[in-house]
């Protein structure tokens, strides 16, 4: 991270800081706190996105956070010549849209799927990248307020599980200096009520559909619901007491949205998913978690039985990886 690096790289251009399609709390607490960083040091942005903001925890956000944050539809004037620093996101993946602008820098904290040739870039293995831009601020000993901190805090804790998944001792270190800035009752108050009504039959469909095959559970959704609920449904489904690999997918534009959770110490979530999924769209994440998708145009692959199709490509991948393990 070479922080006096970007910013000189993004005066006097027209910069946008765009996130991930359908941001949750992590992606929109890292791009407000980067916007936040930049302003301290002379660069203004905009962020930006594609999709929604879909969950209620991230809707929430913009409000108590002052947060503007505009989709891309929303955004007329935006040039091929203007700068883009991806947050949360690489330019590629199918979870980042590419927009006119041209994309000078990441900063993200997933493995690199398929490698872009960046101006700068800062890319690191962690539980959050809200962690990262904490970190900004404290190298560079920029002034942090309590609004900015309490955001990436409650990036951290949203992205991690509340310190329960793919933490690192550097998310654990970020926390510690912003818990001394951040408000704490902010954060528990953002923490209760986020689920939705409607949230209930997504619930309910993936405990009527779930199949567990020895550690591994599977469980689909007929209907388009929003990226974080998928999540949070994978989560749920992984916290059975005999389920160690959680696969969950919903019907999204013809195609299937995937999210992946793993707490075995041999499989890699996000190298199972990509392994699973090459010949039909796209997939991949950290060691814990991972997201994917099935394209509509490949939807046909599957043939007439999807869900056992699907529940075969990943049991076949984690058995070969059972048979690499035993031939060591």
């Amino acid at each position: 991270m070479d922080w006096l690096k970007l910013i000189e790289l993004l005066k006097g251009h027209k910069v946008y800081l765009q996130t991930h399609n359908f941001p949750d709390p992590d992606a929109l607490a890292s791009a407000y706190g980067m916007q936040v960083f930049l302003q301290c040091h002379g660069v203004e942005s905009t962020i930006c996105y594609a999709g929604e903001v879909e969950a209620n925890s991230t809707k929430k956000m913009l409000e108590v956070f002052h947060i503007e944050a505009i989709e891309i539809d929303d955004i007329h004037d935006m040039k091929p010549d203007d700068y883009i620093v991806t947050i949360d996101g690489q330019k590629y993946n199918s979870n980042l849209t590419d927009f006119p602008g041209n994309e000078v820098a990441c900063i993200d904290h997933h493995p690199t799927m398929k490698p872009c040739a960046y101006r700068y870039s800062d890319l690191r293995i962690c539980g959050a990248c809200a962690s990262m831009v904490a970190n900004y601020f404290k190298e560079s000993e920029t002034t942090l307020d309590t609004n900015t901190a309490t955001a990436l805090l409650y990036g951290i804790k949203m992205d991690t599980d509340s310190f329960n998944r793919g933490v690192t001792d550097f998310d654990i270190e970020m926390f510690a200096f912003l818990h001394k800035i951040a408000d704490n009752h902010t954060i528990s108050a953002l923490s209760h009520n986020n689920y939705e009504i409607q949230d209930l039959y997504a619930y309910g469909e993936a405990i009527r559909n779930i199949k567990i095959y020895d550690n591994v559970g599977f469980a689909s959704i007929s209907f388009d619901c929003p990226d974080a609920l998928v999540a949070m449904i994978s989560d749920f489904i992984l916290g059975l007491d005999i389920v160690q690999f959680a696969v969950v997918y919903a019907a999204r534009n013809g195609g299937y949205k995937f999210s992946v959770r793993n707490e075995t110490k041999h499989y890699h979530a996000g190298t199972v998913t990509a392994r699973a999924l090459k010949d039909l769209g796209d997939g991949g994440g950290h060691f814990a978690m991972a997201g994917g998708i099935v394209l509509p145009e490949k939807m046909y692959l599957l043939g007439d039985h999807p869900h056992f199709e699907i529940q075969q490509l990943f049991m076949n991948v984690l058995y070969s990886i059972d048979e690499e393990i035993s031939e060591e």
